[in-house]
């Protein structure tokens, strides 16, 4: 076209000498134009390098056709089958996904929110950072019109749609797998305290003592801000009690890899020491010489579809306020 502007509508509907509303219902497969009409418009529309206008789709149809995704991190593999999970359905529904990484930092994690909310995306999908109170979402939530759904890391609110793993079934499987092998000297490295995860661990954890009839010992639950240092100090606490625990179960994998590796620097042996269970299943335990004993299974890919499935369900029926959704998956043990 003269001067590279882009090809209008009208444009085509001279071309083939018929009205612009009818080339529009053409390009959007309008079902009162036949099928040879349609094609027509479609064949010239392409010789002419038609796009559309985005821009005033989205202000016909007060959409965007984006949703926002935050993430802890991208570079952990339950994070990355979620996201691919999340594009799936936003791709069958013919949308883009903008993404940001929190990277347990509750301030930036805060921030993306206010620029997807600024840019007017259709919907949020988000798992909490670690460190995050749930408290800071409540005045956001009150003053948008965007959905949003929680996953895996999730608020302690009943007011907000979330999906998360039920960890207990996992928890009761792995100390049910410790017993049967003979140990009863069994500790919790667990995450921060304020964390909903780790109150859910913490919870299940003695939950599942209980139901073997083991007293929970002193100094057995220890809490870990998740960093490499952190880890660190929380298996030096385990590894310096006089009646040192034979088995441990981690907040999640990446804990479990610092904890492997403190252990054999203070010359524990693994799998005959001292033995270990996580949460998350980290799909590289299998090219390890020495696993630990088992992970449990959190169904990223189930729990993303899930949650992504209810956005776009609120987006499409306009319902910002609708009853609450809260789906629980199972967890599994998978011993290695």
């Amino acid at each position: 076209m003269a001067g590279n502007k882009p090809t209008t509508i009208k444009e085509i509907a001279r071309k083939l000498k018929i009205s612009p509303s009818t080339v529009s219902r053409a390009l959007n497969d309008h079902p009162s134009i036949g099928l040879v009409t349609t094609m027509r418009v479609k064949k010239m529309a392409e010789e002419m390098a038609y796009e559309p206008n985005q821009t005033a789709i989205f202000f016909k149809q007060r959409k965007t056709f984006t949703i926002g995704v935050i993430l802890p991190k991208l570079s952990e593999p339950f994070f990355s089958e979620a996201i691919s999970a999340i594009e799936n359905v936003a791709e069958d529904k013919k949308y883009t996904v903008i993404l940001g990484q929190s990277l347990d930092d509750e301030n930036r994690e805060l921030n993306i929110l206010r620029t997807f909310k600024k840019h007017r995306v259709d919907g949020i999908l988000i798992s909490l950072s670690k460190n995050t109170s749930d408290t800071d979402f409540e005045e956001i939530l009150s003053k948008t019109e965007i959905p949003i759904v929680f996953f895996d890391c999730v608020p302690d609110l009943s007011n907000v749609h979330k999906v998360y793993s039920d960890l207990s079934s996992g928890m009761i499987e792995a100390i049910n797998a410790f017993v049967e092998r003979g140990h009863s000297k069994i500790a919790l490295i667990n995450g921060p305290e304020a964390l909903f995860a780790s109150k859910e661990r913490a919870d299940s954890f003695h939950k599942a003592l209980k139901l073997q009839d083991i007293n929970p010992q002193d100094g057995y639950v220890v809490n870990s801000d998740l960093t490499e240092s952190g880890n660190e100090e929380a298996m030096e606490k385990l590894c310096s009690l006089a009646n040192r625990p034979s088995a441990v179960i981690s907040f999640n994998d990446f804990v479990t890899l610092d904890l492997i590796r403190y252990a054999k620097q203070r010359g524990i042996v693994l799998n005959q020491d001292m033995f270990f269970i996580s949460y998350a299943n980290y799909p590289l335990w299998k090219y390890m010489d020495n696993p630990p004993m088992g992970s449990i299974e959190q169904y990223p890919e189930n729990q993303a579809q899930k949650a992504a499935e209810i956005l776009f369900d609120c987006i499409e029926k306009k319902e910002y306020t609708n009853t609450p959704q809260h789906v629980v998956f199972p967890s599994k043990l998978s011993l290695k």
